[in-house]
């Protein structure tokens, strides 16, 4: 089979080499300065809120057990995730990279608000440090699309009049779109 050259020379690392951060690190911040505001990075004036649109060649059953089921979930999300149950009121916590200059601990306290199988999934998530005000609602909304899945993320409640936590809506709205959408899309590839 014929490989045809890198456009960055033959010496350069595959993009997916082991800087790549892990599945679920929603932490890792998108290139630039991080000192600075975040851009309106998805096109969405409302600086309360991320919003991903991500498909999925995978039927709507198979996106929601990702999301659900424990043992998948510890594959592309943060670990705690494991703890995850369908069921509204349960709590647990996840853990990942302390990052200062967002204020965030790295410890997420995490409540199932409400879920409507197979179609929408509600979560509460806080920073377990009472310093920090973050206090979030992810909400995954799927749809049939062909043969495979349209997956809406919202996830709003940021203070646009905190830097801090605009910077943590920068990283964390790079995070969604890059790390943890591939991260889904291959668990979703790895199991029937």
């Amino acid at each position: 089979m014929n490989t045809p050259p890198r456009p960055d020379g033959p010496d350069t690392p595959p993009p997916d080499d082991l800087n790549t951060p892990p599945p679920g690190d929603l932490n890792t911040p998108p290139p630039g300065d991080l000192n600075t505001p975040p851009p309106d990075d998805d096109g969405d004036d409302d600086l309360t809120t991320v919003r991903v649109d991500q498909f999925f060649p995978h039927p709507p059953a198979k996106v929601w057990r990702a999301l659900t089921d424990p043992e998948l979930l510890a594959q592309w999300q943060m670990p705690g995730s494991e703890d995850f149950r369908l069921e509204v009121g349960h709590r647990y916590r996840m853990t990942s990279v302390p990052r200062p200059n967002s204020r965030f601990s790295g410890v997420v306290e995490v409540e199932v608000l409400a879920y409507d199988t197979p179609r929408t999934l509600s979560l509460r998530w806080a920073d377990a440090d009472p310093a920090n005000p973050a206090d979030w609602t992810i909400t995954w909304t799927l749809e049939q699309e062909g043969r495979g899945t349209r997956l809406f993320l919202v996830h709003e409640g940021f203070d646009p009049d905190d830097p801090a936590q605009l910077m943590a809506r920068r990283i964390m709205g790079g995070g969604w779109r890059t790390h943890v959408m591939r991260a889904l899309g291959q668990t979703l590839e790895r199991f029937r």
